[in-house]
C-alpha cells in the first residue's frame, strides 16, 4: 500500500485553480483502495507571509471545508492541521541541523526574493526543511507535486539520506514525487496562471451576485458583438472548456466562430456552468463554514491519528540523536 501525502498552505481561500489542479486530483487518488492518504492544512507555512492569526484561522477553516465539500473521506484517510501536531516543528529543528546552508540558499523559494533580503524572514529561508519534516514524519512514499515543487522534494530526499547515513540505519523513508504532466494550468482573470499572488483568481464559493462580478472581470478583446471571435485565445472560453460538457463546449465554439455572440453571453454561460457544476460542493462548503464545531471535530479526530504516527517517528529520531534514554 502506498502512503500519499499532500498539504495546502492556509494563505487564502481555495480558488478554482487550487480545486481543479490539486484538490480534485488528490481526492481521486485517495479513492484508490491501494492508497493511504494523508492530507494536511499547512498553517505553519502560512506564517511566513500572514501574521494575522484570525485571518489564518479563517483560511484554515475554508480549506478544510473545501476538501470535505469535494468529497474527501476523512474517516478512511487522515486529515489534520499541521500546527496541532507539534512534532512537525520538532523534527524540522533536528533536520535543520543536517541541512547545509548552500542547499537552502539555492532553493527557488528563497532565490526569488533574495534581492530584497530585508523582506526575507528566517521562516522563508528554512521553509524547505519544515516541508521535509512534514513529509518524513509520516513515512510518506508518494508526494503529488507540481513541477515547481520538484526541487523541494529532491531536497527532502537529500536531507533524509544524510540523516540516515549518520544514524547508520534507514530511520526516515525517502519519498518519491508524483508529477502529473497532465495537470492543468488554470488561467486566471488576466490569462496568467490563476494565483492568489496575481490577484486573478475565481472563488467559486462566493455568493452568486459576487461570483458574477468576478467573472465579469475576465479580460477579453475589443471585438464587437457581431464579429466572429477566436475561442482558442479567449480566457472565458478556456475556463468554460474546463468545466462544461463536450457538447456545450462545441456549441459555444460555434457561437464564437459564427459571430453575433458577445463575451457577455459567454461569461453568463460560464457563471451558469459554475453554479450548476459546483452546486453540491457550494452547499456543503457553506454547511461546514456555518457549523464550525462539526468541522473542528473532524479535524481534531484527524490530528489524534496523525500525532500517533508522528510520535512514533519522533521517538526513533530522538533515540538516534541521544535525546531519549
Amino acid at each position: 500500500m502506498a502512503r500519499i501525502l499532500t498539504g495546502i498552505q492556509s494563505s487564502g481561500r481555495p480558488h478554482l485553480g487550487n480545486i481543479l489542479g490539486a484538490i480534485v486530483p488528490a481526492i481521486e487518488l485517495s479513492k484508490n483502495p491501494e492508497n493511504e492518504s494523508f492530507f494536511f492544512i499547512a498553517d505553519l507555512h502560512s506564517l511566513v507571509s500572514i501574521k494575522d492569526g484570525q485571518l489564518r484561522h479563517e483560511y484554515a477553516r475554508a480549506i478544510a471545508a473545501t476538501w470535505l465539500a469535494f468529497g474527501f473521506d476523512f474517516e478512511k484517510n487522515i486529515f489534520w492541521r499541521q500546527s496541532r501536531v507539534q512534532e512537525h516543528t520538532e523534527l524540522a529543528w533536528y533536520l535543520n541541523c543536517f541541512t547545509p546552508f548552500p542547499m537552502l540558499a539555492n532553493a527557488t523559494s528563497f532565490k526569488e526574493k533574495s534581492e530584497k533580503l530585508a523582506d526575507v524572514n528566517a521562516g522563508l529561508f528554512t521553509y524547505p526543511v519544515l516541508q521535509a519534516a512534514d513529509i518524513l514524519l509520516y513515512n510518506a512514499n508518494i508526494i503529488p507535486v507540481g513541477k515547481d515543487q520538484k526541487q523541494h522534494l529532491e531536497m527532502t530526499k537529500d536531507i533524509a539520506n544524510r540523516f540516515n547515513q549518520i544514524a547508520g540505519e534507514d530511520i526516515l523513508v525517502l519519498p518519491e514525487p508524483q508529477i502529473d504532466e497532465r495537470i492543468m494550468t488554470i488561467p486566471g482573470l488576466d490569462g496568467q496562471k490563476m494565483s492568489k499572488s496575481y490577484h486573478n483568481y475565481i472563488d467559486i464559493f462566493l455568493a452568486e451576485n459576487e461570483l458574477k462580478k468576478v467573472i465579469k472581470k475576465i479580460v477579453s478583446d475589443s471585438k464587437a458583438l457581431e464579429e466572429p471571435k477566436d475561442p482558442e485565445s479567449d480566457i472565458t472560453f478556456k475556463l468554460y472548456s474546463l468545466l462544461a460538457s463536450e457538447s456545450d463546449v462545441e456549441t459555444m465554439r460555434q457561437h464564437y466562430l459564427n459571430g453575433g455572440y458577445g463575451y457577455g453571453h459567454a461569461k453568463q454561460a460560464l457563471l451558469e456552468c459554475m453554479l450548476d457544476k459546483f452546486a453540491e460542493p457550494r452547499r456543503k462548503f457553506n454547511y461546514y463554514m456555518e457549523n464550525p464545531e462539526e468541522l473542528e471535530s473532524i479535524l481534531t479526530t484527524g490530528e489524534k491519528k496523525a500525532r500517533a504516527i508522528a510520535q512514533d517517528t519522533i521517538a526513533k529520531v530522538r533515540k538516534v540523536l541521544g535525546f531519549s534514554s
